[in-house]
C-alpha cells in the first residue's frame, strides 16, 4: 500500500502527465454528460419505461455498449463513435486493397493526415445513412415516446443533424485525447462507455444474490471467475511468438553499427477484436428475417448466445474472419523486405522469398490457438450464464466478447503510456518486475 501511494504521489509530480491525465478526465467528463441529454422531440421517462420491456441482441446491444447506454436513451450521442470505427474499418481495409491508398499510406505525416481527411470525409456519410436508420428504429420500436408535437419531417431533419454533430463532436474528443491527452482517445472513449455500464450491472446482479442468503456464495464466485477470466484476456492480448533476428555488422569510419540480436515479436492476437465485431455484424442479418418470431428455432439460433447452436455458429464465423483479417493487415513480404533492407536475417533461414514464407507460417500456426481462444472468449458470456442459473444478461455480458476484450486492451495500453512517463524520470515503475506492455498500435480499429 506504501509503494501504491508513492507511486501515485510520483504520478502526480510530473507536471506533464498531471496535465494530460486532467484533460482526458475532463473531456470523457463531458462525453459522459452528453450521453444523458435526449434528442429534441424525445420524452425521456416514456422512453425509458418502453426501453424496460424490450430487450436487444446482436448489433444493437453491440452499439449500445459502444456508446455507454447513449443508444438505448436517444440521447444526442446515441450513435457514440461507431460510425467514425466503421469509416476507420472500410479506409483501413482500402489501404490493403488499393494501390492509391497504399501509395498514401507510404508518404509519412503527409499520407496519414489525407487518410485522416478521408476517413472523416466517411464518418459523415456513415453517420447521416445510420442517423436516418435510427430515426426508423425509434418510430418502429419506441414511437411512443416521440411528443406528437413534432412534426414527423421536423423530427427526422433536427434528429439526423444532432446525430451527425454528435458524432463528429464524439469523434473531435476522441482526437483531442489522442493529442493532448493520454493517447487513443477513440478507444478510452469506447472503454469508457462500456465501464459505465459496469457499476449498474453489478449492483443488479447483488440485489438479485442478496435475495436468498445461499447465493451470496455463488456470487463471490463469480466475481473470482471474472477476475480469473481478465487475467486469462491479458495473457491473450500480450500473447506473442518471438522470431529471433541478427543484424549485420556495419562499420562506418571508426564507429560500427549493427551485429545486435533482437526479437520480431509475431501477435497471437493480431486481428484484436474486430472478428468479434465482424461475426456479431454478420449474425445480425439473419435475425431480420425473423423479427416476426425472435423465440423461434431460427431466431434463437442467431440471437440467444446460450444457444448452443449460436456458439457453434458464432465461433467458426470468428475463427474464419480472424485468418481474414489477419491476411489482410499482416503482410510477412513486407516484413521480410525490412528485414534485408536494414541488413537483418532470421538465423537458419535465407533472406527474400524464404524469409517470408517462415514468418507466413509461423503466423499461420499461432493464428489457429489465438482465433480458437477469441471464440472462446467471444461465447464465454453464454457459457458462464447456463453455469450460473439467475446470472442478468447485461452482468453476463463483461464476462466476455468484444466489451471485456476492449476494457482489458485500452486499460493495459493506458496504464504502459503512464509508465513510460515514470520510466523516463527515474521513477519506478507501476509494476515490481518487468514492465507493463500495452498495444502496439494506436490505431482505432486495433482495439
Amino acid at each position: 500500500m506504501k509503494k501504491f501511494i508513492q507511486t501515485l504521489k510520483n504520478i502526480w509530480s510530473i507536471e506533464e502527465l498531471r496535465s494530460k491525465i486532467l484533460f482526458t478526465l475532463l473531456l470523457t467528463a463531458v462525453y459522459r454528460i452528453g450521453s444523458f441529454i435526449p434528442l429534441p422531440g424525445i420524452n425521456p421517462i416514456a422512453l425509458e419505461q418502453l426501453s424496460k420491456s424490450q430487450a436487444q441482441n446482436g448489433i444493437l446491444d453491440l452499439i449500445n455498449t459502444f456508446a455507454g447506454g447513449a443508444f438505448n436513451m436517444a440521447s444526442i450521442f446515441a450513435l457514440g463513435i461507431m460510425p467514425y470505427i466503421t469509416a476507420s474499418i472500410f479506409v483501413q481495409l482500402m489501404t490493403v486493397l488499393v494501390p492509391s491508398f497504399q501509395k498514401m499510406q507510404k508518404e509519412g505525416e503527409s499520407g496519414r493526415k489525407k487518410i485522416n481527411q478521408i476517413t472523416r470525409y466517411i464518418t459523415v456519410v456513415v453517420t447521416m445513412v445510420q442517423a436516418f436508420a435510427y430515426v426508423a428504429y425509434l418510430r418502429q420500436t419506441s414511437g411512443a415516446a416521440i411528443i406528437p408535437s413534432y412534426g414527423a419531417t421536423y423530427f427526422t431533419l433536427t434528429t439526423v443533424v444532432i446525430l451527425t454533430a454528435g458524432t463528429l463532436f464524439v469523434m473531435w474528443l476522441g482526437e483531442k485525447i489522442t493529442d493532448k491527452g493520454l493517447g487513443n482517445g477513440t478507444s478510452l472513449i469506447i472503454m469508457i462507455g462500456i465501464l459505465a455500464r459496469l457499476p449498474q450491472s453489478f449492483a443488479q446482479e447483488l440485489a438479485i444474490r442478496s435475495e436468498r442468503t445461499g447465493d451470496i456464495l455463488i456470487f463471490i464466485i463469480e466475481i473470482a471467475l471474472y477476475i480469473l477470466i481478465n487475467m486469462g484476456c491479458i495473457l491473450l492480448i500480450q500473447a506473442v511468438r518471438k522470431v529471433p533476428v541478427n543484424y549485420a555488422k556495419q562499420i562506418v569510419g571508426n564507429r560500427q553499427f549493427g551485429g545486435a540480436r533482437q526479437f520480431l515479436p509475431l501477435k497471437v492476437n493480431a486481428a484484436g477484436v474486430m472478428p468479434i465485431i465482424f461475426a456479431q455484424a454478420i449474425l445480425f442479418v439473419p435475425t431480420l428475417f425473423t423479427m416476426g418470431n425472435p423465440n423461434s428455432s431460427l431466431g434463437r439460433m442467431f440471437t440467444d448466445h446460450t444457444n448452443i447452436w449460436y456458439m457453434i455458429i458464432y465461433s467458426v464465423v470468428v475463427i474464419g474472419f480472424t485468418f481474414l483479417y489477419t491476411a489482410l493487415i499482416f503482410n510477412p513480404k513486407q516484413i521480410s523486405d525490412n528485414l534485408k533492407q536494414n541488413n537483418g536475417f532470421i538465423p537458419g533461414v535465407k533472406p527474400g522469398q524464404p524469409t517470408t514464407d517462415y514468418i507466413g507460417t509461423i503466423m499461420d500456426r499461432i493464428t489457429l490457438p489465438g482465433s480458437i481462444m477469441l471464440a472462446f472468449v467471444g461465447i464465454l458470456p453464454g457459457i458462464v450464464q447456463l453455469l450460473f442459473t439467475g446470472m442478468t444478461t447485461s452482468f453476463a455480458m463483461f464476462f466476455g466478447g468484444t466489451s471485456l476484450l476492449i476494457m482489458v486492451a485500452v486499460i493495459l495500453d493506458t496504464l504502459q503510456q503512464i509508465e513510460t512517463h515514470l520510466m523516463m524520470r527515474q521513477y519506478d515503475g507501476l509494476m515490481k518486475s518487468g514492465r507493463i506492455q500495452g498495444r502496439q498500435t494506436a490505431s482505432p480499429v486495433q482495439l
